[in-house]
């Protein structure tokens, strides 16, 4: 029997490029934040979902999938890389077992969403895990620009995927799996009424227990909101918490680290200011901190997966790794606010601080997911050869100097 069972698991291992293959021809299918919340209301069909999910999750996996192959060979060769790689050709063949089961029996409807559960707790470190790939690669074989650009372009989108993969995954789970414990005003992990400013209480509050352990001291909060719409109200929105707080405290950590770092030698730290905005199509929130800021041309290197200034973590079988020392802070938080069509940008006033500025779609309707897609236009991202810039760099040597070995 259990030589049966070896013959047919190597049997389906070797159609997964087949299935990847047909798979990442169609292109996933974006929902809005009001579709999430008008299928996820009181008439949710779990058949519908169930329907729906078989056939979609698939192909979010297909197409990211596609471009892992596409990475550099050296990369892709990391133990930590084929790691990742093993998990999702094992969410994928797992999910397709359910392509021709029926969702009329209820039996099945119970094995999808204890094998989502299963998938979801698989990818748990997916980011840590494909941190420590390239951190292995970077140590190994160095890197230059184009590898580099190449590799920055992959982890937005495949971290992007992740994103959305979970994001199914939980409102399936949260909504119909009855050992699941979702908040009572929620709908799965959608708050239709998301309170912004408690949102931000909560994220400073943790940014500052954390800030005062290590630097026993810690800014204070001046928060603000604005409604163009009506000033009675308190501004919410329609949005998913989680996401928000995963951004606003990792905001909150680095202004609170520069704050204090830029005023050691003051007695007392000038505060944090928090400004939200609401207006006909966006929501917008400005943190300014007054913790010196950084030169504008670091502003790139911030939101890159290849930079990191602090000590490199190790993971280890007992404990999961942080991403602190990964220097994912930033661009997984940008990646987060841009998964429904908003932004993050930081505006640096070097020697004095920066503000960072967070855009979110005010409208349900236009909070619509951001999804990457396999296609020709992808495909030659990676294989092009990378011309010249056609704009003269500027040089460090003296004038006089370079114009001796021009002449020469």
């Amino acid at each position: 029997m259990k030589f049966a069972r070896f013959i047919m698991k190597n049997a389906a291992l070797a159609n997964v490029p087949k299935h990847i293959d047909h798979f990442s021809k169609f292109s996933p299918s974006p929902l809005s934040m009001k579709q999430f919340l008008d299928f996820g209301s009181v008439n949710a069909c779990e058949k519908t979902s169930f329907r729906f999910l078989r056939q979609e999750l698939p192909v979010r996996l297909a197409n990211i999938m596609k471009e892992i192959r596409l990475l550099p060979p050296r990369l892709l060769s990391t133990p930590s890389a084929q790691l990742v790689h093993s998990w999702y050709v094992q969410s994928l063949m797992e999910i397709l077992e359910f392509l021709d089961r029926r969702p009329e029996d209820q039996k099945v409807l119970q094995d999808f969403v204890e094998t989502l559960v299963t998938i979801r707790n698989r990818h748990n470190d997916v980011v840590p895990t494909m941190a420590q790939g390239v951190i292995e690669y970077k140590e190994m074989f160095g890197h230059d620009p184009v590898t580099s650009q190449n590799i920055q372009y992959f982890l937005d989108r495949f971290y992007m995927s992740r994103i959305s993969i979970r994001m199914l995954i939980n409102q399936h789970t949260l909504i119909f799996d009855p050992a699941s414990q979702p908040v009572p005003s929620t709908i799965g992990c959608i708050d239709p009424n998301c309170r912004v400013t408690e949102v931000i209480q909560d994220a400073y509050e943790c940014a500052r227990m954390l800030c005062e352990q290590y630097y026993l001291c810690s800014p204070e909060l001046e928060l603000k909101e604005l409604n163009v719409n009506t000033e009675s109200e308190p501004i919410h929105i329609s949005y998913v918490p989680s996401h928000l707080y995963h951004v606003l405290f990792e905001l909150f950590k680095n202004a609170m680290r520069a704050t204090i770092e830029s005023h050691e030698s003051s007695s007392t730290l000038p505060p944090i200011g928090v400004m939200v905005a609401l207006g006909g199509e966006d929501l917008s929130i400005k943190m300014s901190d007054r913790g010196g800021g950084v030169p504008a041309r670091k502003i790139e290197q911030l939101f890159s997966y290849m930079y990191s200034t602090a000590p490199r973590p190790e993971i280890t079988t007992n404990r999961r790794t942080p991403l602190a020392g990964f220097g994912y802070g930033l661009p997984l938080s940008r990646l987060y606010v841009r998964y429904f069509q908003g932004d993050l940008q930081l505006y640096p006033l070097e020697g004095f601080g920066t503000d960072a500025v967070i855009h979110l779609k005010a409208l349900s309707t236009d909070s619509v997911e951001k999804l990457p897609v396999f296609n020709q236009t992808a495909l030659r991202h990676y294989t092009s050869s990378h011309e010249a810039d056609d704009w003269c760099a500027p040089r460090k040597e003296p004038l006089d100097l370079a114009r001796d070995r021009v002449a020469k």
